[in-house]
C-alpha cells in the first residue's frame, strides 16, 4: 500500500525550507564578507596615506602637504 502521501508532502516542504535556508545563509555570508572587506580597507589607511591621496587629487598644494607631513611625522 502506498499510503495517503502525507509523508511525502511534509518531507517535500522540509526539503524546500532546507534549500531556502541554505541559500539565505550563503548570501548573508557573502554580503557580510564584502561589507567587512570594504570597511577594513578604509580603517587601515594611515593619516599620512590620506594626506598623500589628498595631495595627489589636488585638494591641497605642495606647501600645505609638506607642513602637514612634518606635523604627522614629528
Amino acid at each position: 500500500m502506498m499510503g495517503n502521501g502525507f509523508g511525502m508532502g511534509i518531507g517535500g516542504i522540509f526539503m524546500w525550507l532546507f534549500w531556502i535556508a541554505l541559500i539565505l545563509v550563503v548570501v548573508w555570508a557573502i554580503k557580510a564578507r564584502v561589507v567587512s572587506d570594504g570597511r577594513a580597507e578604509k580603517e587601515e589607511k594611515s593619516a599620512l596615506e590620506i594626506l598623500k591621496e589628498r595631495y595627489a587629487r589636488g585638494e591641497i598644494d605642495r606647501e600645505e602637504y609638506e607642513q602637514k607631513r612634518r606635523d604627522l611625522t614629528g
